[in-house]
């Protein structure tokens, strides 16, 4: 860390980004240590991911494709703190000596349909045409309507809406958290239900990262949101139990109410069959081993062999409607 107590931010280079990191830098100026000691200087980083916007992440190499270029510059000490997607970290890849200190207040964590028609999700017409980027969504997507098109959808949030006002698509899935972040609420058609479209681990988290030996790890832990600590803990366990990652199909949701936890789990193949789904209870001090006992479960249903095989989609990620 410099002598002079700046702290070099690094971010990646988008509108949701720069949101975040607002929103970590006015939880910081709240502890008085943090905003007497250090003064934050935030840069913007070209991701893998943000480049290479127009293939498909699978492709590319999938893990850690927004997050590999931040992570190296914080190892090489060119910035000291990133503010990440917790979405956008791979359960499975430890870096070394970087740690997630502290988490913000995750936001609704549910997926949203944006239509240019303003019909929900079930109403759409036939042949419709859905854009997505995510292996989840797609086989979700699926799952309950085979009867509409999907199309890949790259690009930040600004390009995607863009890219459905100019009726590239008729639909478009997002997170409900990005939008809020960027106060593009308003543009919702709808707020896809739980029970039938399960969000993927970590969605509406954000995480800082910093170095293992970071002077600041003790401040930041003051502004750390522990329920959503250990609600992402316990999402991000089962994911590197059973070898998973962000292009996987699969959904994983946990919520802490009064004390208590609820871990939900759905795994798709990539024609929309649903291939496991069950929902674990419990004492939120139990989320570990609440999560370690839902993977065995999906281990010993789905098979490590069909889990990793589900990381790749090798056939057109576009589907035409049936």
């Amino acid at each position: 860390m410099r002598k002079n107590s700046k702290i070099v931010v690094g971010i990646r280079d988008s509108k949701l980004s720069q949101a975040q990191t607002n929103i970590f830098l006015e939880e910081a100026n709240k502890i008085e240590e943090l905003r007497n000691l250090f003064s934050f200087d935030v840069r913007t980083i070209k991701t893998t991911g943000d480049i290479h916007n127009s293939h498909r992440l699978d492709q590319i190499g999938g893990k850690g494709l927004f997050v590999r270029e931040i992570e190296e510059k914080l190892i090489s000490e060119e910035i000291d703190l990133a503010v990440h997607s917790m979405k956008d970290i791979p359960a499975q890849d430890s870096v070394n000596n970087l740690k997630i200190v502290c988490f913000l207040r995750r936001l609704c964590n549910n997926d949203v349909l944006l239509s240019n028609s303003g019909k929900k999700l079930n109403e759409l017409p036939s042949g419709s045409i859905i854009g997505t980027s995510s292996i989840r969504r797609r086989s979700q997507i699926l799952n309950l309507r085979k009867d509409l098109s999907i199309k890949l959808l790259r690009g930040n949030v600004d390009t995607r809406i863009k890219k459905l006002r100019d009726q590239q698509y008729d639909a478009i899935i997002l997170s409900k958290a990005g939008l809020d972040r960027l106060n593009f609420t308003h543009l919702i058609t709808e707020v896809l239900d739980k029970s039938f479209f399960l969000p993927a681990a970590c969605q509406g988290a954000v995480g800082i990262q910093v170095k293992e030996n970071s002077p600041m790890i003790e401040h930041l832990k003051k502004i750390n949101h522990i329920v959503t600590e250990r609600e992402c803990l316990a999402e991000r366990r089962i994911l590197k139990k059973i070898n998973a990652n962000c292009n996987s199909p699969i959904s994983v949701a946990a919520n802490i109410d009064s004390k208590k936890i609820t871990i939900a789990c759905e795994v798709f193949d990539h024609n929309g069959n649903k291939l496991f789904k069950e929902t674990s209870h419990g004492h939120e001090d139990q989320f570990i081993n609440l999560s370690e006992i839902l993977a065995e479960k999906i281990l010993s249903s789905v098979g490590q062999k069909k889990i990793n095989e589900l990381d790749v989609l090798n056939n057109d990620f576009d589907y035409k409607a049936i």
